[in-house]
């Protein structure tokens, strides 16, 4: 069995662009379906297309990223998956922002893992700090708002006799849509 390549890109919010990411993997000649993409917050791995490409990956296999906190936000996430997937799976990891993390490259002698083993916990360290910044910036914005009285979580009101109704449908006493009317 021959071993592939794959890339995997991820924004944090659905109105941020995939494009920068998967461009550059088109550029390693990374074939479309190979590349697993998602919007979605790197707060824990618990991501769909993120899962999904885990149990593709084969020993031998590489798994490109553009840069490191697209795999998580958080530190002990990063270190366990960078594990998982060079050591359990066996298969490569290349960072594209950072060469020294291109377990493809990298000396398998234990200087070359030590070096990836301090860079990798670095970047790990920064990525999960830069996660608890955006935090902190955004509860300090919501502070600001509330007290010039600019932020008000908007609740959503179920319309006057829903609680009826519904019961009305789930009882079969009615359908959904003359309730819809």
């Amino acid at each position: 069995m021959t071993s592939k390549i794959f890339g995997y890109c991820r924004v944090s919010s659905k109105d941020q662009n995939l494009d920068r990411q998967v461009e550059a993997m088109r550029e390693l000649g990374i074939d479309e379906r190979d590349i697993y993409t998602e919007k979605q917050s790197g707060k824990d791995t618990d991501r769909p297309q993120y899962q999904a490409l885990r149990t593709t990956l084969r020993a031998g296999d590489t798994l490109v990223i553009h840069s490191l906190d697209r795999l998580g936000r958080n530190y002990d996430d990063i270190k366990r998956e960078w594990a998982f997937i060079t050591k359990e799976v066996g298969a490569h990891i290349k960072v594209l922002d950072m060469p020294i993390l291109d377990t493809t490259n990298t000396q398998t002698d234990l200087i070359g893992r030590v070096i990836v083993d301090v860079v990798l916990d670095l970047l790990g360290f920064v990525a999960e700090t830069e996660r608890s910044k955006i935090r902190e910036r955004q509860a300090q914005g919501i502070k600001i708002a509330k007290e010039k009285g600019k932020f008000k979580k908007s609740k959503i009101q179920a319309p006057q006799g829903f609680k009826e109704k519904f019961t009305e449908a789930a009882d079969g006493k009615t359908t959904h849509t003359s309730i819809m009317k």
